[in-house]
């Protein structure tokens, strides 16, 4: 998922020169990455600090309880994954050098991360000149596995693209909420804002009465809430994440502003209602990638079981999507035979029919996973519907 932090290729491309190859059983760099150890090292390039901490911390927990399993049970082809962490701060500078180091210096086989699209994106030319293949549980943006018609060889995603969820929430809308009438209050300073608002602008079929727009670390929406407040309309639709929509729907509810208010999966942090206050969260509807009250497999309750086990909560779509990455990375080693970086990224390219807790997927031509998405809606703060809803 995704978010932009001023986004600079340039400066990726100068960062993957930094270090030059290390040791550790790796070939030559134009050849990807083969792990002669005895373990299999798998990177990740994570939002550990920073403005975004909270997705990559959860990514975190559900990647290393993923290992923790893989390993208990003998690990892939008899090799336990090893794990290497770093944190790129919630910045894409320091998310291309993450990758330049982990790709060149630690001689990963595989990247899980980052969590963010502008992070996602930021680190393309690195790993591309590696040929080391990079999972990202959660960066929605389109032009991370297609940049200018182009499908990126090495980068694929565990969760659906923006364009899917702002399909998903105008047809909720008109279908689910029989609404005809939308308010629009758009982040313009996030590629995954503004994704997510022209994906929902070209499905919804009803009226757009207002198009607000406002900038990632903005506080006070109180002017626009006001322009809003006496118009004649059945929804907010809120592209944007749970720092700023959360403050938004504390001001809107503060200011009367009782209607349905719609977002995508940057809602899906515990953090919205801190910020929000529990009593204004009602009417909240946000896609997400997964919810343990949605309808379950045996395969859902014992991921739930045994995350509750571990961490002592429940898990949250970024646990799943980082614990389905793990997942789908070690399906690609296996079928691959060896943790042979170029091997791997064919496996992925062909997954088909991959049994996920974030559900079953197959991926596309575009690296991008066909799967469904749930709509979860919110009163009083506390998950009070999920809908699942196919592509």
């Amino acid at each position: 998922m995704k978010k932009l932090m001023g986004m600079l290729f340039a400066s990726a491309i100068l960062l993957s020169a930094c270090g030059a190859p290390g040791g550790g059983g790796a070939t030559n760099e134009k050849e990807g990455k083969k792990s002669d150890s005895d373990t299999i090292k798998i990177g990740l390039n994570l939002e550990l600090s920073g403005a975004v901490a909270a997705y990559g911390n959860q990514e975190k927990e559900g990647a290393e309880l993923a290992v923790e399993e893989i390993n208990a049970k003998g690990g892939i082809k008899g090799k336990k994954i090893e794990l290497v962490i770093k944190d790129n701060k919630s910045d894409t500078a320091e998310a291309a050098a993450v990758a330049a180091n982990l790709t060149t210096k630690e001689n990963v086989v595989a990247i899980i991360g980052p969590a963010t699209s502008g992070a996602s994106k930021a680190q393309i030319p690195n790993v591309t000149k590696a040929k080391v293949p990079v999972i990202t549980p959660s960066g929605t943006d389109d032009a991370i596995t297609v940049v200018n018609d182009a499908v990126q060889e090495f980068i694929f995603r565990a969760c659906f693209q923006d364009s899917f969820q702002g399909v998903i929430l105008a047809n909720y809308a008109m279908n689910n909420l029989d609404a005809k009438k939308a308010v629009v209050i758009g982040d313009v300073s996030s590629d995954y804002a503004k994704g997510l608002s022209k994906s929902f602008k070209d499905t919804f079929t009803g009226e757009i009465v207002a198009d607000e727009k406002f900038n990632q670390k903005d506080k006070d929406f109180k002017a626009i809430l006001t322009k809003i407040k006496d118009k004649d309309f059945d929804f907010i639709y809120l592209p944007g994440y749970y720092e700023e929509a959360g403050l938004i729907i504390k001001q809107a509810r503060e200011m009367g502003i009782e209607q349905p208010i719609l977002g995508a999966d940057g809602f899906s942090d515990e953090k919205l209602g801190d910020i929000a206050g529990k009593n204004n969260m009602n009417d909240i509807y946000y896609t997400a990638h997964f919810s343990d009250q949605a309808p379950s497999s045996e395969k859902v309750t014992e991921f739930i079981d045994a995350f509750k086990t571990k961490y002592n909560k429940a898990p949250s779509s970024f646990n799943a999507l980082a614990y389905d990455s793990v997942y789908m990375l070690a399906e690609a080693i296996d079928k691959a035979g060896e943790a042979d970086s170029e091997k791997i990224t064919e496996q992925l390219a062909s997954l088909k029919d991959f049994d996920g807790v974030t559900g079953k997927m197959t991926m596309d031509k575009n690296h991008n996973p066909e799967k469904a998405a749930v709509v979860i809606g919110l009163n009083e703060g506390k998950e009070a519907s999920a809908d699942v809803v196919n592509p």
